[in-house]
């Protein structure tokens, strides 16, 4: 049996490339630590963690995520309005993998 050629492989095909699509972006990764690590959190709560995200890209990534079926959205119908996120099970699934990035990034950091 020969070795796989690498001009036939198809990378968009596989499962790495699947989560990639959902954990690339900037942001992505920090959103989904910080809601592994405190559970329920709200909109201003996440901007406050990630100093460095505009209203803008917070909104439209826990947007991306929500879709994605990794963050749960809760609105709550009042004045002012009140929106929680919090991990879906899913989304919780995911979190030992970044945990050993982490582990790995502190084992490996120079």
């Amino acid at each position: 049996m020969s070795a796989p050629c690498i001009q036939d492989a198809k990378l968009e095909e596989t499962g790495f490339s699947y989560t990639m699509s959902l954990i690339q972006g900037k942001y992505k990764m920090y959103i989904l630590y910080a809601l592994a690590g405190y559970g329920v959190v709200r909109f201003n709560e996440l901007k406050k963690y990630i100093s460095t995200i505009s209203y803008k890209t917070l909104s439209s990534t826990l947007k991306e995520l929500e879709n994605d079926g990794l963050i749960h959205r809760e609105e709550y119908p009042q004045i002012p309005p009140k929106v929680e996120y919090s991990l879906t099970e899913r989304g919780k699934s995911l979190m030992p993998i970044l945990d050993q990035m982490c582990v790995w990034g502190e084992q490996n950091r120079i």
